[in-house]
């Protein structure tokens, strides 16, 4: 961790978000200093479930072992009248492993356990979180950002990222606006409960009640056999939501079976209003934004975490690049026409899936929420050189699939900090490459077709052509890559 004085990137904001780019950028060397006013970490479960990319993601960051010990498959929901059993179902779509997708469902994992799992390997990597600063102010200039700490320290940075939060400091010193609406007028109530094992609840199944003045879910949590994530809602707009601990099992007597005295803890709870909010901008000059202070989501479909950490897994490595590796600034542009848009439609899904389950409408996710199906092809760096392909091909922009590789997977060979050059089939691939660039033959097999390949480090397919070209020394100059002399 950067101390006072100079450093390149600081960051504010020590959730997913914030520890996933602070990890991202210490393994490639750039130094940070990643900033929580809090005393410590976030405590409560509130974003429970790991989608399928974000899990690769932690995959490649070296985290991902860990999360699968400390998480679980999501239970299935059953409902309750009192006492009696009214019927259970999926609310999340069960899928098979395949070769390409190796992390097909959604784990369910408190969100206190992935942040400790993320700030544990960035101490791994000789990094970690300065507790209890925050940013003040901050002025940028053509060079760097000059940002002001609690405390009343400076510090001198490359560049200012801004993950603090739907409510963020930064984003409102900057003066950019947030484009959205209410989901649902009414309250809602989040907290994590221990209740007494075996007192009604197993632990087997996420269990519902129905109450003319709300509903209950209580999901049983992963690290304990007592732990529960309850969710509360209310029908009245005006309700007043009273999230102490005698308030939370006040609540649970009224709506469930439970007795004031099996619900033995109430370790954190809040309360909000589902809204769905995206910035006007991601950007202002060397100052980003990620996470929620980008986009604020509905929690349904489980969204939000997850495309904050994807934010900062398409940031770190285009900050790497400029900082360390020479490429041109205006790689950074990518950033927000990249995340922008995912964010945009990301938001529209998880507004569905809320109004749908307030209606009372049959919502099991599928795939649509496993975010495996997000891409760039639009970027400016998705550059396909190739005839029109069918279009279920795998196309420049997209995700670059899992799948067996020697003894190992392709998901071995990817991770790291470096870019991949795929040959596959008879294509020749450039007599040399960069030293951060790792090359590899693969026979021709689907999805990957035949040709040349480079795979982003973020694991999205950059350029792809029959044969290396001209056009692939413009791109890996483009990203900060020496060219390889390929003549046109």
């Amino acid at each position: 961790m950067a101390a006072d004085g100079d450093t390149d990137v600081v960051i504010t904001g020590a959730g997913p978000t914030g520890l996933v780019l602070a990890l991202d950028l210490a393994r490639r060397g750039v130094r940070a200093l990643l900033l929580e006013r809090a005393g410590g970490l976030f405590p409560g479960s509130r974003g429970k479930g790991l989608q399928p990319r974000s899990q690769e993601v932690l995959d490649d960051l070296g985290v991902l072992p860990g999360v699968l010990a400390a998480g679980g498959p999501y239970p299935r929901m059953l409902a309750w009248e009192g006492t009696e059993r009214r019927g259970e179902w999926d609310m999340i779509e069960r899928s098979e492993p395949t070769e390409q997708v190796p992390y097909a469902n959604t784990l369910l994992i408190p969100q206190s356990r992935t942040q400790e799992l993320l700030y544990a390997r960035l101490a791994e990597l000789g990094g970690g979180v300065r507790f209890g600063a925050e940013v003040t102010a901050f002025r940028q200039d053509d060079e760097g950002v000059e940002v002001e700490l609690s405390g009343g320290k400076t510090i001198r940075a490359a560049y200012l990222v801004g993950a603090d939060g739907g409510r963020s400091t930064v984003r409102r010193a900057l003066g950019i606006g947030m484009t959205g609406e209410t989901v649902d007028p009414r309250p809602m109530l989040v907290a994590d409960v221990r209740i007494t094992p075996g007192a009604v609840t197993d632990r087997d199944h996420w269990h519902v009640w129905r109450a003319p003045d709300g509903g209950v879910a209580l999901c049983p949590l992963p690290g304990g056999d007592d732990l529960f994530q309850l969710a509360a809602t209310f029908e009245d707009a005006a309700a007043a939501v009273d999230t102490t601990p005698e308030g939370v099992r006040a609540l649970l007597v009224a709506r469930t079976p439970l007795a004031a005295e099996e619900i033995t803890d109430v370790p954190w709870a809040s309360d909000y209003r589902a809204r769905a909010a995206l910035a006007d901008r991601f950007r202002e000059g060397r100052v980003f934004l990620a996470g929620d202070a980008a986009h604020v989501h509905s929690p349904a479909g489980g969204q939000g975490l997850n495309t904050g950490v994807q934010d900062a897994y398409n940031l770190g490595w285009k900050l790497a690049q400029v900082l360390l590796h020479g490429a041109p600034a205006t790689l950074l542009d990518s950033y927000e026409a990249e995340r922008r848009p995912v964010a945009a439609d990301v938001l529209g899904l998880s507004t569905r899936l809320h109004k749908a389950t307030a209606d009372g409408e049959a919502t099991q996710r599928g795939k649509e929420v496993q975010q495996l199906g997000l891409g760039y092809r639009d970027s400016v760096l998705a550059v396909d050189t190739r005839p029109e392909a069918p279009g279920d091909a795998l196309r420049a922009g997209d995700r670059a699939p899992d799948g067996p590789y020697g003894g190992e997977r392709l998901f071995d060979l990817f991770r790291g900090p470096h870019f991949t050059l795929l040959t596959v089939g008879d294509a020749e691939p450039p007599a040399a490459l960069p030293e951060t660039v790792r090359p590899a033959r693969l026979a021709a097999r689907e999805p990957y077709g035949t040709g040349v390949l480079l795979i982003r480090p973020d694991g999205y397919v950059g350029w792809a052509g029959e044969r290396a070209d001209a056009s692939l020394d413009a791109y890996l100059t483009a990203v900060g890559l020496a060219p390889v002399g390929i003549r046109p």
